[in-house]
């Protein structure tokens, strides 16, 4: 069994990586990855995806058709779009309130798996000391907020404990986006400078050329 500190430290990384990540996108990626499943709406899902890119590219003919010049193509292409477009809206009615469902399910789980089990974890572990601290390290009131709620004097709380790793997680995780931003911007003068040097490079060939022709 994986030790307590351990399973509260990668329960807080799962609540950054997932508030840092996005609740619509994780939810429209668990939709997608369901509807590759055989269940009883990928079927569905995958019409709706066909009969979507058929109308954008309907609607792109239309655009490229004059409808002067050639009405009766013109003509057909928008009874064929507008075909097209009611069945795209009666499968989204159809899936929509099974996405209603899925969504709010989703939701639950999500929830239950990072906030709910940080609180159950919380309260089930109140009173457990995660580590002893040395005698005489700190002082005695410090002692006391290491220890809050109900955990031992002299010991490490699995709510403190918590807040140490929600920390940690924070500043990696902005310590991380910061070099990922420096290093882009590093490479985007990287570039520019190389762009620069090109022209000033003809420009001399060219005055080169100009001194040998004068001479």
């Amino acid at each position: 069994m994986p030790s307590l500190l351990l399973v509260v430290f990668l329960l807080q990384l799962l609540i950054h990586l997932v508030n840092t990540v996005g609740a619509p996108v994780i939810t429209e990626l668990l939709w997608t990855l369901y509807n590759k499943l055989p269940t009883s709406t990928s079927k569905d899902a995958h019409e709706q995806i066909r009969l979507q890119r058929e109308v954008v590219r309907l609607k792109r003919e239309m655009n490229a058709t004059s409808s002067q010049d050639e009405f009766a193509k013109w003509a057909k292409m928008r009874r064929n779009h507008d075909k097209v477009l009611a069945q795209y809206d009666e499968k989204t009615n159809s899936l929509k309130s099974f996405r209603e469902t899925f969504n709010r399910t989703t939701t639950i789980l999500r929830w239950l798996g990072t906030n709910g089990l940080r609180f159950f974890i919380q309260f089930w572990y109140a009173k457990n000391p995660m580590f002893w601290i040395p005698r005489g390290w700190v002082p005695r009131y410090v002692e006391w907020i290491l220890a809050f709620p109900r955990a031992p004097t002299g010991s490490v709380s699995v709510q403190m404990w918590g807040v140490a790793c929600a920390t940690v997680v924070q500043l990696v995780g902005a310590a991380v986006v910061a070099t990922l931003v420096l290093a882009k911007r590093g490479e985007g003068k990287g570039t520019e400078k190389e762009k620069e040097k090109v022209p000033m490079g003809g420009r001399d060939t060219g005055g080169d050329g100009r001194r040998k022709k004068e001479l």
